[in-house]
């Protein structure tokens, strides 16, 4: 089992990158007509963002998920990634279930690695040669995080949708988002419903949101 806390580190990067780095391109279009033109132009993006803003290098969490609502979550599919997690109990879930899922999954990811997001001020990213048909509906983009320490290899997987492509899954360090938490719902699942995940998420959420960002 890997170590979590440089998997806990480096999942901003990924997450709220599901997303991000690189450069200094803030005003640039996101190119969301390849997969690889969207990871590039978003992680551009947000990277200059974290190097610009002060108080997202404090750790200032409102902050944090006002960026990640406008660069990030517009070119992600939080439905796709929640139902994915959640594997065959999706179908368990009422639409309202379902969307209070996603809901709640998104705040959790976006407070659970806010913190390691404000400290990405000294990273680049090299990104690897796209291996894709052109008519391929899904593809995974392979980057990797370049800083002081080993390199850490940071991969998302996109779908293509009738809105341009879209990140559903990170991998890093060899761990795949998804699946990282895939186990934990389904415990609660198994022993309190779909109504116990949803709470479960909402507690956990009111407990990251009571927190002091650690400097």
């Amino acid at each position: 089992m890997k170590s979590q806390k440089p998997i806990q580190k480096y999942f901003a990067a990924l997450l709220s990158g599901l997303f991000l780095f690189v450069g200094s391109v803030s005003a640039q279009a996101v190119d969301q007509s390849t997969p690889d033109g969207l990871i590039k132009t978003v992680v551009s993006d947000v990277m200059a963002s974290v190097k610009s803003d002060p108080e997202i290098q404090k750790g200032n969490i409102p902050r944090i998920v006002d960026l990640v609502d406008k660069k990030i979550v517009p070119y992600t599919d939080m439905r796709r990634t929640t139902e994915m997690a959640m594997g065959p109990n999706w179908k368990k879930a009422t639409p309202e279930q379902q969307a209070q899922l996603v809901s709640e999954f998104k705040n959790l990811l976006i407070r659970t690695y806010s913190g390691a997001l404000s400290q990405l001020r000294d990273q680049t990213i090299q990104f690897k040669l796209l291996r894709a048909a052109p008519d391929d509906k899904e593809v995974v983009v392979k980057t990797v995080v370049i800083g002081r320490g080993d390199p850490i290899p940071l991969d998302y997987h996109l779908e293509k949708t009738a809105n341009g492509w879209k990140v559903y899954d990170m991998n890093i360090m060899g761990v795949w988002l998804v699946e990282a938490y895939r186990n934990q719902f389904a415990n609660q699942i198994s022993q309190n419903g779909v109504e116990g995940l949803v709470k479960f998420l909402q507690d956990r959420n009111k407990q990251l949101a009571a927190a002091k960002p650690a400097n």
